[in-house]
């Protein structure tokens, strides 16, 4: 692969923006999140500062945000499981409640040593997916922290690595296309076994000699729309007119739009939007109005 030193030598990570309105959290991980599942297998460390999920073979574990967000700038640092990975899946991800669910996801699907991690990304809306974009990595994940960050606001969702933007799905309602701008969302991580399917699709297991697996969090950052009791903390006017609400309203510039085409070119391996086979009927009416394609 291509060096990215020649884009993002020294990737800087998003801050999340200081707002009046919106909520913005410091990332304290006995505030925001709480342990959702794992016997123990989930640890907040630190006084806060470290979240690590673990995963051997009789259980994975994960956690919630403690705050529902419609819309947001989120930021999280991931240092994914190192070594032999096969089989195991990241998942890191926003999601509503209910048969109808909207959904933005990372997957970050572990393969053997040596081999580059593939990120998995998606977006629901009602409960429709089948959105699927897959990336490797310009750098080891395993080897330190990494931003992952999704900004969504009602125009688009932008997932962006270390600052890089690497997808954008925008909203076309206009045509037709479900998108996430009226159900909360929490925020969602998950360590978990899916060597039927996440390794070269199925073929390489889980190498349990290598258990426990373990994937740590830290720096979690929220510039977002909290709601509570059905209101929102940004309110009901317009918080986008606040320059300290930008992202309510931000798209990528010339040079972001420069860097996303740069990470699709040399190092995208999965579009639902060039997979005709999968779509016989005609693909997926956002993939000839939009950047998806």
């Amino acid at each position: 692969m291509s060096s990215f030193s020649s884009l993002c030598s020294t990737a800087l990570l998003i801050l999340a923006l200081v707002s009046s309105v919106g909520i913005s959290s410091a990332g304290n991980f006995n505030q925001d999140f709480y342990i959702t599942w794992g016997d123990g297998r989930a640890k907040i460390l630190n006084n806060g500062d470290l979240l690590t999920l673990s995963l051997d073979k009789a259980s994975g574990s994960g956690f919630n945000s403690q705050n529902e967000y419609l819309f947001g700038k989120i930021d999280m640092q991931i240092k994914l499981v190192p070594g032999n990975s096969a089989g195991t899946v990241t998942a890191y991800y926003l999601r509503s409640e209910g048969s109808l669910w909207d959904e933005i996801d990372y997957e970050f699907l572990g393969n053997v040593s040596g081999e580059p991690y593939i990120v998995h990304t998606n977006v629901f809306g009602q409960g429709k997916g089948n959105r699927e974009q897959q990336f490797y990595l310009w750098f080891d994940p395993t080897a330190d922290f990494h931003t992952y960050s999704i900004l969504w606001n009602p125009q688009r969702i932008i997932f962006s690595v270390d600052g890089t933007p690497i997808r954008e799905f925008k909203n076309h309602e206009s045509i037709g296309v479900p998108f996430p701008k009226n159900q909360p969302m929490r925020i969602h991580s998950s360590l978990w076994n899916a060597d039927d399917w996440a390794t070269r699709g199925g073929l390489v297991k889980t190498d349990w000699t290598q258990a426990p697996f373990t994937a740590s969090y830290r720096n979690f950052n929220a510039d977002a729309c909290v709601l509570s009791s059905g209101a929102s903390s940004c309110g009901s006017s317009s918080p986008s007119t606040s320059a300290s609400n930008a992202w309510l309203s931000e798209d990528l510039d010339s040079a972001s739009q420069e860097r996303l085409k740069w990470v699709q070119k040399n190092y995208m391996i999965y579009n639902y939007c060039t997979d005709a086979k999968r779509f016989p009927q005609g693909l997926p009416p956002e993939c000839t109005a939009t950047s998806e394609s």
